[in-house]
């Protein structure tokens, strides 16, 4: 089984480090990049699925999830600071409601892909030897990413139930059914390998949902091999 590493998100210093959060039932470690001895950032096995068809090469990230590929959906650069819907910014992750979502989304059958720092402003992606990771940033919110797998981490202070509306309000990113941040066109979802025929923002952030987004012409869904990352 893969082991999870946690690595310190350093807030208002210098010093750059990789942040990155295991599930809430494990212990955590600390350490910096360059004191990991990960291969994860090389090309390995995909764990993600599309259709029938399995994708054999895919660069995996630090938290064993592939790597998404294609242009930004947006910028995470765009996340600002203040509370958005309840959501704080604070100075540390919150972990007494800590559980994960995936989000891919495809625009007329092209990959685009979710960048890391969404949530973490000020943050830089930073590489390392386990691949692309947003390190510094002046804060961070109970929703965020930390690398561009499209993994979203929930980070709560207490249990709520989080949707997708959340995560885009926090990112400053508009989500509707005709778009989903810089992407337009007419989207359909799925959740679970199921079409979600309601409002696209109350998408919940269940605990391992996997979320597609396919802006434009249909793609058959694309599971997440969740086992073995610790998330």
């Amino acid at each position: 089984m893969r082991v999870h590493r946690t690595i310190a998100l350093p807030l208002l210093i210098g010093v750059l480090l990789v942040a990155g959060c295991g599930s809430s039932s494990s212990s955590s470690t600390t350490q910096s990049a360059s004191g990991s001895s990960g291969s994860s950032g090389s090309t390995a096995s995909s764990n993600t699925s599309t259709g029938n068809s399995t994708t054999t090469q895919a660069q995996l990230g630090f938290e064993g999830i592939p790597i998404q590929t294609g242009q930004e959906v947006a910028p995470a650069s765009t996340t600002q600071t203040g509370t958005v819907n309840g959501i704080q910014c604070g100075s540390k992750e919150q972990l007494a409601y800590h559980i994960h979502a995936h989000l891919t989304v495809f625009d007329n059958g092209q990959a685009r892909s979710i960048p890391g720092g969404i949530g973490i402003p000020g943050s830089q992606i930073q590489q390392t030897t386990e691949g692309p990771v947003a390190a510094g940033g002046q804060c961070i919110y109970w929703l965020h990413t930390h690398a561009p797998d499209g993994v979203i981490h929930i980070e709560s202070p207490t249990q709520r139930i989080y949707t997708l509306g959340d995560f885009f309000d926090e990112w400053h990113q508009p989500l509707s059914a005709t778009q989903v941040g810089q992407v337009k066109g007419k989207i359909s979802a799925l959740v679970n390998g199921k079409p979600w025929t309601k409002s696209l923002r109350a998408i919940p952030l269940d605990p391992h949902a996997v979320i597609q987004l396919n802006v434009g012409s249909p793609v058959p869904f694309a599971s997440v091999n969740w086992s073995g990352t610790g998330l």
